[in-house]
């Protein structure tokens, strides 16, 4: 019997062996979210120990950001050349020791440089991480188990400020960057020996027939003595998926989902990381850091998310949520103006519906961009677009100079989501077919 390495996953009921792969990636992107995140939160108490002022606090917000975009370009042609595995355990690796040697340092330089350390690690991970699942999903799951996996992101931001507001106040600062250093370090480790190499990947190479079979034989599907596997995919070469991302049929999609995630981003890390300080204006530093967390917290609804992309047009599902964003993110401001309760519920919701765009577009990259390039496809989505984290920090920290208020802040940060929408309903009528 012929079959396809796709045709086996897909007639292969989901197995055990595949759910430790989704475990161990949900972790990846659970710790990415909580080391990304966790600046935001200690923000407040660099301010008062080390006597800034708020905006000097760009450069260290986006640090980690500028750290990201590199890891994440860099590392995408060359997990479609060497593989996904390992590149993705050096990368969990290296955010848990740039963590760790962060929570040691004493000057506001010294926290830079080990925070671009640390986001080369983080920009890294989660792009390997959405590949090597989604090359272990049927196919007609994908889109919910990837998204589901990615919610991981924001789990991890959203329990940081949970966790923040409590070792904070009885450890200090520096101990939320030690629990953001050891529990990965760990996973680093068990990754090595738990999880394989995707046998997508191994499928490109020559005279991987037998270990492609002792893979596959731990799903329990057909009997692997009877398989004989078509190796379908492209031989995969250095640049082959930067040229595949670049071609004429792919370019214009490409720079597309570059904008979506670059304001996405300017969203996210202008609420994450300035929210907390502009809180603390008219509230209590706990209080604050819990509502951020709440706002991170409503990625979950990307778990709904992905069983409507598997069923749905995945452009117009997420054009919609763009529509949502942008007015939910324009009533945060004014809902100060109607009591904490309120305030409680529009976060939330606009937590749901910008987070949930969000931990989708990884997955609207993934199904876009074929095997050979699509490690590419989506790491340079997701690092070109954290750029638009460093331009998100800069300007809420440009508009706080200028003195605007509250509400205008979020009025700014409302304009990102429209374009989202635009982007999103222009691809779908570019790549309709």
């Amino acid at each position: 019997m012929k079959l396809s390495i796709q045709d086996y996953i897909n007639q292969t009921p989901f197995s055990g062996y595949q759910k430790l792969i989704f475990i161990m990636t949900f972790l990846v992107a659970f710790f990415d979210g909580y080391d990304t995140a966790v600046i935001g939160y200690i923000a407040p108490s660099l301010v008062q120990e080390w006597g800034i002022s708020r905006p000097d606090l760009a450069p260290v917000l986006s640090a980690a950001l500028f750290g990201l975009a590199c890891g994440a370009i860099s590392s995408g042609p060359i997990a479609d050349r060497f593989g996904r595995k390992y590149l993705l355990i050096a990368s969990v690796a290296l955010f848990s020791i740039g963590s760790l040697i962060s929570a040691q340092v004493d000057s506001l330089v010294a926290l830079e440089r080990w925070r671009f350390i640390t986001g080369i690690g983080l920009g890294a991970a989660m792009p390997n991480a959405v590949t090597l699942l989604s090359e272990y999903c049927p196919q007609h799951q994908r889109a919910r188990i990837v998204n589901t996996m990615f919610c991981g992101f924001p789990l991890g931001a959203a329990l940081g400020g949970f966790i923040a507001s409590y070792l904070i106040p009885a450890f200090g600062w520096r101990s939320t960057l030690v629990f953001g250093g050891v529990f990965p370090l760990v996973l680093s480790v068990l990754m090595l020996f738990m999880i394989p190499e995707s046998v997508r990947f191994l499928s490109s190479k020559p005279n991987m027939q037998s270990r492609i079979q002792a893979i596959l034989r731990k799903f329990k599907g057909h009997d692997l003595d009877v398989v004989d596997f078509s190796l379908q995919e492209q031989g995969n070469v250095l640049g082959q998926g930067v040229r595949l991302v670049l071609s004429r049929q792919y370019i214009i999609g490409s720079v597309l989902l570059w904008i979506c995630y670059f304001m996405g981003l300017i969203i996210f890390y202008g609420v994450i990381n300035w929210m907390p300080v502009l809180l603390e204006q008219v509230m209590s530093a706990a209080v604050a850091k819990q509502i951020v967390g709440l706002f991170a917290l409503g990625g979950l609804g990307a778990i709904a998310s992905g069983y409507l992309m598997d069923r749905y047009n995945v452009n117009y599902l997420n054009a919609f949520l763009a529509l949502l964003t942008m007015m939910s993110i324009a009533m945060m401001g004014w809902s100060l103006q109607w009591g904490i309760v309120v305030l409680i519920v529009v976060v939330l919701f606009a937590g749901i519906v910008m987070n949930t765009l969000q931990a989708s577009l990884p997955t609207v990259a993934a199904l876009f961009y074929p095997t050979q390039g699509r490690t590419t496809g989506v790491s340079w989505m997701m690092g070109i677009g954290r750029f638009g984290g460093v331009a998100g920090s800069y300007l809420v920290a440009e508009l706080v100079r200028r003195e605007f208020s509250i509400e205008q802040v979020f009025l700014s940060l409302a304009v990102p989501a429209a374009i989202m929408a635009i982007c999103l309903l222009l691809k779908q009528y570019l790549y309709q077919r």
